[in-house]
């Protein structure tokens, strides 16, 4: 965590205050490269602290992740950052503040204007080129001139705009939104339309596009992946991993801040706590301290707990009542002993085993057509007991769609959708957090299960974090996140032994997320869910239905083996390993075991050369770099993000190693 800066012995004049302080943090070596520090600040509202002492820095080129549960203060921080939030100061005495250098232009996702509606989708994404524009409009003024006057000044105007407009990337603008216009699901013909005939979704998305293509020195993010489909978050991936400026990203969206952040800040408590890595290089820290805290606190409980031992053992003996003296002065010493802070405490509980087994085929779709109006794809598939299956694609390809006609909510255009006997399923509905009912949680869950008394309804509630006046509660005034627990708690308490969900990650934040993922991997019955979070996918299904190429088709693994499947097809030119399913009933030759063992290990060898290049860089700024001799945390900094590559490192090379010797 970083250390609060401490003011020098003398007052602070308000004239040249921040002038000062910036002068003081950059002799503390704390704004090496930063372009914003936030010093010691405070938020309340409406008398309630949001945040109450942080401190926070952004440094040029930075990816940072902002972290924590809901209603921590991760949004509040990035309004900080805006200056849209007032703040006070957290310790007194303390200099506090927001600082920057340089005057960074900061960008931050805004809602469209209702003066704006008018404008079409072009006109608003062609104002993040407005520099560009002008230096385009000055240059053709330039060659209009030019062709009336061919003098040396007029050639000389005309060059140096040509080269500004190069090196802006002038002749790279048009394939630059066009790319982002398309792969955020937009077509040529929208650009014509105003903002006004979009949907708040899509404007968001727009507003989007323009603030990314503006190219901000700081960019900060909330909830980016929101209403994106798994295409655009890809490109948007691959964007900003590529930006070579600052980011600041509020997401729940954990492979999204793995493949791009290089800093996380947790929020919790109202303070900030700062980690080297992206998600899970933080969590594999939160996990080692946690366990350092807590072998920690146990090794000082066992010692006073034998210094007490021996205080009561000499306590009468007046030879020895000295000693005893000491020891108890020894233990206040110590102080006390609490256990750490719970690490990763899970939002909601509950035991969720079927009542029940299905048959061996628990769900079977056989030449399935589906869609409303036309149809939407056609699949065939058997889905076996205790399989989890994970529905993945863009916008509008029919996976909401196609599991609602698995529900027989809508009715197939053709084939058909059966369960096998004595299925019990419990069905998760996206739409369940749009209701607007007026009964209180406990009377919808009482309407729910009729037989159960109060006190047994508000205990199955209260695991779910309906405590206390939270059960009276009307559905309408609940969050997203509370509709979704109320919907899986009843859900559980069915038992049921096929469950069928729809987006269930949706308004949860991660502990949530990872809560609901270490449920259903212990169900023994079957899942198949619709999710646009990859890592939730990953962690949970075993076999995948991907909509892609306007088809739908079965894939026999995890979303990580599906990613390496679909990199190497791109590699090989091949598309059909991506579309077509594997087949685990038929023999692999030993050709295509050869083949694929081949590309595995290339794949690894990829890897693993670009972890030892970084591991050899690190190791040479630790070895060789003068600056951070002196600086104790830079260089514990670094030698824990040596750690952890080498311990991404190992896996890899046991596997390269276990497919080498088959050779």
């Amino acid at each position: 965590m970083q250390k609060r800066v401490k003011t020098r012995k003398k007052k602070w004049r308000k004239g040249n205050y921040r002038v000062k302080l910036w002068t003081y943090l950059a002799k503390c070596g704390r704004i090496c490269r930063m372009q914003i520090v936030v010093s010691n600040i405070a938020v309340e509202y409406d008398g309630t602290p949001v945040l109450t002492q942080v401190d926070f820095s952004v440094r040029e080129n930075e990816k940072i992740a902002l972290v924590g549960r809901n209603g921590c203060g991760k949004t509040t921080l990035l309004k900080v950052l805006t200056g849209e939030v007032d703040y006070t100061c957290g310790a007194e005495g303390e200099p506090y503040g927001v600082f920057e250098k340089g005057n960074p232009v900061v960008g931050f996702l805004k809602q469209t204007s209702n003066d704006e509606l008018g404008r079409t989708m072009l006109d608003e994404i062609l104002s993040a080129y407005a520099p560009l524009l002008e230096t385009e409009r000055n240059m053709e003024s330039a060659r209009l001139a030019l062709e009336k006057d061919a003098c040396e000044q007029n050639v000389r105007i005309y060059s140096s705009l040509c080269e500004k407009f190069e090196r802006d990337g002038g002749y790279l603008y048009k394939k630059e939104y066009m790319t982002a216009v398309r792969k955020f699901g937009f077509c040529d013909d929208d650009l014509k339309k105003t903002l006004n005939t979009f949907s708040g979704g899509q404007r968001t998305k727009i507003a989007l596009i323009k603030l990314l293509l503006s190219k901000p020195d700081v960019l900060l993010l909330d909830e980016p992946t929101n209403h994106l489909d798994l295409e655009a978050i890809e490109w948007l991936e691959n964007y900003l991993c590529a930006y070579k400026k600052s980011c600041v990203i509020v997401s729940h969206d954990r492979m999204f801040l793995d493949k791009i952040v290089n800093v996380v800040y947790e929020i919790e408590y109202g303070t900030a706590t700062r980690y080297t890595g992206n998600y899970s290089a933080f969590m594999a820290q939160k996990q080692q301290a946690y366990d350092k805290a807590l072998k920690d606190s146990m090794a000082r409980k066992k010692e006073i707990e034998r210094l007490n031992a021996l205080v009561e053992r000499f306590r009468y003996k007046a030879s020895k009542a000295a000693m005893a003296q000491a020891k108890l002065k020894q233990i206040e010493r110590i102080g006390d002993v609490n256990a750490p802070n719970p690490f990763n405490v899970s939002t909601f509980r509950g035991a969720f085993e079927p009542e029940r087994e299905t048959v061996e085929k628990a769900i079977v779709l056989d030449k399935l057509v589906f869609g409303y109006d036309k149809p939407l794809g056609e699949i065939s598939v058997v889905i076996k007991r205790g399989e989890k299956v994970g529905i993945i694609g863009n916008n509008g390809t029919g996976k909401s769609t196609l599991v609602k006609t698995v529900m027989h909510l809508v009715k197939a255009i053709d084939g058909t959708a059966i369960f096998g006997l004595h299925a019990n399923v419990g069905y998760f509905d996206q739409t369940l957090t749009q209701s607007f009912s007026t009964k209180t949680v406990l009377e919808d869950f009482q309407d729910e299960f009729p037989l159960l008394d109060n006190t047994q309804a508000r205990s199955a509630l209260g695991a779910f974090l309906f405590s206390g006046d939270d059960v009276f509660k009307r559905i309408c005034d609940l969050s997203g996140g509370e509709k979704v627990r109320l919907a899986l708690c009843k859900i559980i308490r069915k038992r049921p032994n096929i469950l069928i969900l729809d987006e269930p990650t949706n308004h949860m934040d991660i502990i949530g997320k990872e809560t609901l993922e270490n449920l259903l991997s212990g169900y023994t019955g079957t899942v198949l869910t619709v999710s646009h979070d990859r890592y939730f996918i990953n962690r949970v299904c075993n076999r995948l239905i991907v909509f892609e190429d306007g088809k739908a088709s079965v894939f026999d693994g995890t979303y990580s083996e599906f990613e390496q499947s679909r990199q190497v097809a791109e590699q090989t030119g091949d598309n059909s390993q991506t579309s077509a399913p594997k087949k685990k009933e038929k023999p692999v030759s030993e050709s295509k075991e050869i083949a694929r063992r081949k590309h595995r290990m290339s794949f690894l060898e990829e890897k693993m050369s670009v972890l030892e290049e970084k591991i050899a860089k690190l190791e040479d700024i630790v070895h060789n770099d003068e600056t951070v001799y002196s600086d104790y945390k830079k260089i514990t900094e670094l030698q824990s993000e040596i750690d952890g590559l080498k311990t991404a490192l190992e896996p890899l090379e046991a596997e390269w190693l276990e497919l080498s010797e088959k050779e």
